[in-house]
């Protein structure tokens, strides 16, 4: 994870910036991206000492605000509140994937074949999965890089099983039942 500081208002000395960098790589239990950026703001205005902090990783974009007496107890205030909504964020991308993993779905496949001189369908298989939480944006990716026509999913943002489909002229249409 790549942390950068910012000091104004003030000159930082050795042991507040090694303080803040120890207490901000606790950040890294909670994103599994290498490429994780922690952008910390320190500034002094007055009495105030403010700390704000902005991380982009995974698709996650969080930000937090603190500010007090005392710059050490600031950095402790805004670590506790950011490692709170990770915490949250976490606890909600777990929610989901149990919500998902009781949900299953069965296609069936069905032929258009004759029975006695009487045209009618049939059923000549039959496939059953968990759809996956994601976004819609992520499901039409995903459908565009698969060889099928539709893709059966779970809407991350309203929690029900949508259809995904391409229409003929490329574009891309979406069932959404409401549940």
């Amino acid at each position: 994870m790549n942390i950068s500081f910012t000091f104004k208002n003030f000159e930082p000395s050795d042991h507040l910036k090694g303080y803040a960098q120890k207490r901000f790589e606790k950040v890294g239990k909670y994103v599994s991206d290498a490429e994780a950026d922690l952008q910390v703001n320190l500034l002094v205005d007055k009495f105030r000492h403010k700390a704000d902090i902005i991380l982009n990783a995974d698709g996650i974009h969080i930000s937090a605000y603190e500010d007090s007496e005392d710059m050490y107890s600031t950095i402790d205030m805004v670590l506790d509140k950011l490692e709170a909504q990770l915490r949250r964020m976490r606890e909600k991308i777990k929610d989901r994937s149990k919500q998902a993993r009781g949900n299953k779905v069965q296609m069936n496949f069905i032929s258009y074949e004759s029975k006695g001189g009487e045209p009618g369908p049939t059923i000549v298989g039959t496939d059953t999965y968990e759809p996956k939480p994601m976004s819609v944006d992520e499901a039409a990716l995903q459908l565009d890089s698969l060889d099928n026509e539709f893709l059966v999913f779970r809407n991350a943002e309203t929690e029900g099983v949508n259809v995904i489909y391409k229409r003929k002229n490329g574009d891309f249409g979406l069932i959404d039942p409401g549940n």
